[in-house]
Protein backbone atom coordinates (compact mmCIF):
# COMPACT_ATOMS: atom_id res chain seq x y z
CA UNK A 1 0.00 0.00 0.00
CA UNK A 2 1.27 3.44 -0.85
CA UNK A 3 2.77 5.05 2.45
CA UNK A 4 0.72 8.23 2.01
CA UNK A 5 -2.14 6.09 2.07
CA UNK A 6 -1.18 4.90 5.24
CA UNK A 7 -0.49 8.53 6.57
CA UNK A 8 -4.79 9.72 5.77
CA UNK A 9 -5.48 6.58 7.15
CA UNK A 10 -3.52 7.14 9.93
CA UNK A 11 -4.63 10.81 10.30
CA UNK A 12 -8.46 10.06 9.63
CA UNK A 13 -8.24 7.53 12.71
CA UNK A 14 -6.70 10.73 14.86
CA UNK A 15 -9.13 12.90 13.76
CA UNK A 16 -12.09 10.20 14.37
CA UNK A 17 -10.71 9.82 18.30
CA UNK A 18 -10.56 13.87 18.64
CA UNK A 19 -13.85 14.42 17.52
CA UNK A 20 -15.59 11.56 19.57
CA UNK A 21 -13.75 13.30 22.63
CA UNK A 22 -14.88 16.58 22.04
CA UNK A 23 -17.78 15.90 21.47
CA UNK A 24 -18.13 14.08 24.84
CA UNK A 25 -16.29 16.90 26.44
CA UNK A 26 -19.13 18.87 24.93
CA UNK A 27 -21.21 16.81 26.40
CA UNK A 28 -20.68 16.72 29.95
CA UNK A 29 -21.71 20.08 30.95
CA UNK A 30 -24.98 19.92 29.36
CA UNK A 31 -25.24 16.76 31.43
CA UNK A 32 -24.41 18.47 34.76
CA UNK A 33 -26.99 20.91 33.93
CA UNK A 34 -29.95 18.85 32.77
CA UNK A 35 -29.09 16.76 35.95
CA UNK A 36 -28.57 20.69 37.96
CA UNK A 37 -31.97 21.56 36.32
CA UNK A 38 -34.74 18.46 37.56
CA UNK A 39 -32.76 19.26 41.15
CA UNK A 40 -33.62 22.97 40.82
CA UNK A 41 -36.97 21.51 39.48
CA UNK A 42 -37.64 18.95 42.37
CA UNK A 43 -36.31 22.45 45.06
CA UNK A 44 -39.10 24.66 43.88
CA UNK A 45 -41.50 21.97 43.76
CA UNK A 46 -40.76 21.41 47.60
CA UNK A 47 -40.28 24.87 48.46
CA UNK A 48 -44.35 24.83 46.90
CA UNK A 49 -45.32 22.29 49.27
CA UNK A 50 -43.22 24.33 52.01
CA UNK A 51 -45.54 27.26 51.70
CA UNK A 52 -48.61 25.18 50.83
CA UNK A 53 -47.97 23.77 54.53
CA UNK A 54 -47.21 27.10 56.06
CA UNK A 55 -50.28 28.62 54.53
CA UNK A 56 -51.93 25.99 56.11
CA UNK A 57 -50.65 26.38 59.57
CA UNK A 58 -51.13 30.27 59.68
CA UNK A 59 -54.74 29.93 58.82
CA UNK A 60 -55.28 27.46 61.67
CA UNK A 61 -53.33 30.03 63.58
CA UNK A 62 -55.59 32.61 62.60
CA UNK A 63 -59.15 30.63 62.86
CA UNK A 64 -57.87 29.86 66.48
CA UNK A 65 -57.15 33.39 67.23
CA UNK A 66 -60.88 33.93 66.01
CA UNK A 67 -62.25 31.30 68.33
CA UNK A 68 -60.90 33.03 71.06
CA UNK A 69 -62.27 36.24 70.03
CA UNK A 70 -65.82 34.93 69.39
CA UNK A 71 -65.73 33.09 72.50
CA UNK A 72 -64.84 36.13 74.85
CA UNK A 73 -67.54 38.07 73.07
CA UNK A 74 -70.06 35.52 73.65
CA UNK A 75 -69.22 35.21 77.06
CA UNK A 76 -69.26 38.81 77.63
CA UNK A 77 -72.36 38.77 76.04
CA UNK A 78 -73.97 36.12 78.19
CA UNK A 79 -72.65 38.04 81.31
CA UNK A 80 -74.54 40.98 79.80
CA UNK A 81 -77.78 38.82 79.06
CA UNK A 82 -78.27 38.58 82.54
CA UNK A 83 -79.21 42.48 83.03
CA UNK A 84 -81.76 41.87 80.08
CA UNK A 85 -84.77 44.05 81.05
CA UNK A 86 -87.02 42.76 78.38
CA UNK A 87 -87.97 39.79 76.11
CA UNK A 88 -86.56 41.49 73.06
CA UNK A 89 -83.23 42.85 75.15
CA UNK A 90 -82.67 38.95 76.20
CA UNK A 91 -83.73 38.03 72.64
CA UNK A 92 -81.11 40.10 70.77
CA UNK A 93 -78.71 38.72 73.24
CA UNK A 94 -79.80 35.10 72.55
CA UNK A 95 -79.58 35.82 68.59
CA UNK A 96 -75.24 37.16 68.92
CA UNK A 97 -74.89 34.61 71.35
CA UNK A 98 -75.89 32.44 68.75
CA UNK A 99 -74.21 33.96 65.84
CA UNK A 100 -70.76 34.13 67.58
CA UNK A 101 -71.34 29.85 69.14
CA UNK A 102 -72.39 29.36 65.33
CA UNK A 103 -68.96 31.47 64.08
CA UNK A 104 -66.84 29.34 66.33
CA UNK A 105 -68.38 26.32 64.87
CA UNK A 106 -67.41 27.49 61.33
CA UNK A 107 -64.30 27.75 62.52
CA UNK A 108 -63.23 24.71 64.48
CA UNK A 109 -64.81 22.89 61.18
CA UNK A 110 -62.10 24.68 59.25
CA UNK A 111 -59.20 23.73 61.46
CA UNK A 112 -60.25 19.83 61.23
CA UNK A 113 -60.32 20.31 56.87
CA UNK A 114 -56.98 22.50 57.18
CA UNK A 115 -55.64 19.42 59.93
CA UNK A 116 -56.87 16.84 57.23
CA UNK A 117 -55.43 18.72 54.82
CA UNK A 118 -51.80 19.45 56.70
CA UNK A 119 -51.44 15.58 56.96
CA UNK A 120 -50.65 14.26 53.41
CA UNK A 121 -48.58 18.24 52.87
CA UNK A 122 -46.22 17.20 56.35
CA UNK A 123 -45.87 13.75 54.99
CA UNK A 124 -44.83 14.98 51.52
CA UNK A 125 -42.44 17.59 53.15
CA UNK A 126 -40.47 14.95 54.68
CA UNK A 127 -40.66 12.26 52.10
CA UNK A 128 -39.31 15.01 49.50
CA UNK A 129 -36.92 16.32 51.97
CA UNK A 130 -34.81 12.91 52.06
CA UNK A 131 -35.19 12.25 48.49
CA UNK A 132 -33.87 15.65 48.30
CA UNK A 133 -30.81 15.11 49.89
CA UNK A 134 -29.82 11.65 48.45
CA UNK A 135 -30.36 13.39 44.79
CA UNK A 136 -27.89 16.47 46.10
CA UNK A 137 -25.97 13.75 46.90
CA UNK A 138 -25.56 12.07 43.73
CA UNK A 139 -25.40 15.19 41.88
CA UNK A 140 -22.55 16.43 43.59
CA UNK A 141 -20.54 12.47 42.93
CA UNK A 142 -21.96 12.97 39.47
CA UNK A 143 -20.40 16.65 38.78
CA UNK A 144 -17.11 14.55 40.59
CA UNK A 145 -17.33 12.16 37.87
CA UNK A 146 -17.67 14.48 35.14
CA UNK A 147 -15.14 16.85 36.37
CA UNK A 148 -12.26 13.86 36.49
CA UNK A 149 -13.35 12.57 33.15
CA UNK A 150 -13.38 16.15 31.47
CA UNK A 151 -9.48 16.43 32.52
CA UNK A 152 -8.76 13.17 31.66
CA UNK A 153 -10.45 13.98 28.27
CA UNK A 154 -8.83 16.99 27.81
CA UNK A 155 -5.46 15.33 28.50
CA UNK A 156 -5.98 12.94 25.64
CA UNK A 157 -7.11 15.39 23.17
CA UNK A 158 -3.69 17.64 24.15
CA UNK A 159 -1.78 14.19 23.33
CA UNK A 160 -4.43 13.42 20.17
CA UNK A 161 -3.82 16.89 18.73
CA UNK A 162 -0.20 16.85 19.55
CA UNK A 163 0.45 13.40 17.41
CA UNK A 164 -1.98 14.62 14.74
CA UNK A 165 0.13 17.74 14.08
CA UNK A 166 3.01 14.97 13.85
CA UNK A 167 1.51 13.05 11.71
CA UNK A 168 0.06 16.11 9.41
CA UNK A 169 3.74 16.90 8.89
CA UNK A 170 4.76 13.80 7.34
CA UNK A 171 1.90 14.10 4.53
CA UNK A 172 2.67 16.22 1.67
CA UNK A 173 1.21 19.63 1.42
CA UNK A 174 -0.91 19.16 -1.56
CA UNK A 175 -2.22 15.95 0.03
CA UNK A 176 -2.39 17.47 3.23
CA UNK A 177 -4.60 20.33 2.00
CA UNK A 178 -6.69 17.74 0.14
CA UNK A 179 -7.22 15.77 3.09
CA UNK A 180 -8.70 18.90 4.80
CA UNK A 181 -11.10 19.84 2.06
CA UNK A 182 -12.65 16.71 1.39
CA UNK A 183 -13.21 15.93 5.56
CA UNK A 184 -14.81 19.83 5.13
CA UNK A 185 -17.12 18.66 3.27
CA UNK A 186 -17.80 15.54 4.02
CA UNK A 187 -18.04 16.79 7.63
CA UNK A 188 -14.97 14.47 8.75
CA UNK A 189 -14.91 11.74 6.43
CA UNK A 190 -12.42 12.17 4.54
CA UNK A 191 -11.05 8.26 3.99
CA UNK A 192 -13.04 5.30 2.88
CA UNK A 193 -12.38 1.61 2.61
CA UNK A 194 -13.47 -0.16 -0.51
CA UNK A 195 -15.38 -3.52 -0.15
CA UNK A 196 -16.87 -5.57 -2.61
CA UNK A 197 -16.28 -3.36 -4.88
CA UNK A 198 -17.86 0.18 -3.59
CA UNK A 199 -17.22 3.09 -1.59
CA UNK A 200 -18.13 2.45 1.87
CA UNK A 201 -18.66 6.41 2.53
CA UNK A 202 -21.02 6.93 -0.32
CA UNK A 203 -21.87 3.37 -0.95
CA UNK A 204 -21.66 3.89 -5.24
CA UNK A 205 -20.35 0.66 -6.80
CA UNK A 206 -17.05 1.11 -8.74
CA UNK A 207 -15.52 1.03 -12.08
CA UNK A 208 -13.75 -2.72 -11.81
CA UNK A 209 -10.90 -1.14 -13.60
CA UNK A 210 -10.74 1.40 -10.91
CA UNK A 211 -11.30 -0.77 -8.42
CA UNK A 212 -8.26 -3.03 -9.35
CA UNK A 213 -6.26 0.53 -9.21
CA UNK A 214 -7.00 1.15 -6.26
CA UNK A 215 -5.72 -2.73 -5.05
CA UNK A 216 -2.35 -2.14 -6.45
CA UNK A 217 -2.45 1.06 -3.93
CA UNK A 218 1.15 2.44 -5.73
CA UNK A 219 -1.01 5.55 -5.68
CA UNK A 220 -3.51 7.85 -3.84
CA UNK A 221 -7.21 7.45 -5.35
CA UNK A 222 -10.17 9.34 -4.67
CA UNK A 223 -14.02 8.08 -4.99
CA UNK A 224 -15.60 9.31 -8.29
CA UNK A 225 -18.59 9.58 -6.96
CA UNK A 226 -18.01 11.43 -3.38
CA UNK A 227 -14.55 11.97 -4.21
CA UNK A 228 -13.16 10.57 -0.78
CA UNK A 229 -9.80 9.44 -0.39
CA UNK A 230 -9.53 4.97 -1.26
CA UNK A 231 -7.71 2.62 0.25
CA UNK A 232 -8.48 -1.47 0.53
CA UNK A 233 -7.87 -4.40 2.79
CA UNK A 234 -7.18 -7.40 1.30
CA UNK A 235 -9.12 -9.62 3.42
CA UNK A 236 -7.06 -12.12 6.30
CA UNK A 237 -6.61 -15.80 5.68
CA UNK A 238 -7.46 -17.14 9.05
CA UNK A 239 -6.61 -20.37 8.19
CA UNK A 240 -3.14 -19.43 6.63
CA UNK A 241 -2.40 -17.24 9.83
CA UNK A 242 -3.30 -19.62 12.26
CA UNK A 243 -0.73 -22.48 10.29
CA UNK A 244 2.01 -19.64 10.29
CA UNK A 245 1.40 -19.11 14.09
CA UNK A 246 1.58 -22.63 14.78
CA UNK A 247 4.52 -23.24 12.84
CA UNK A 248 6.54 -20.42 15.10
Amino acid sequence: MNPDIHLVIKLQELDDKIAELEKEVASLPKHIAEIEKSLDAHLRRLEADRAALAANQKERRRLETDIQVHQQKAAKLKDQMLSAKTNEQYRAFQNEIAYEEQEIRKAEDRILDLMAESEPLEANVKKTEAALAEEKRQVEAEKQRVRQRTAEDEKQLAELRSERKAAATELKPALLSLYERIRKKWRGSAVAEVVESRCTGCNIALRPQFVQEVKRGDQVLQCESCGRLLFYSPPVDVEKEMAENRAV
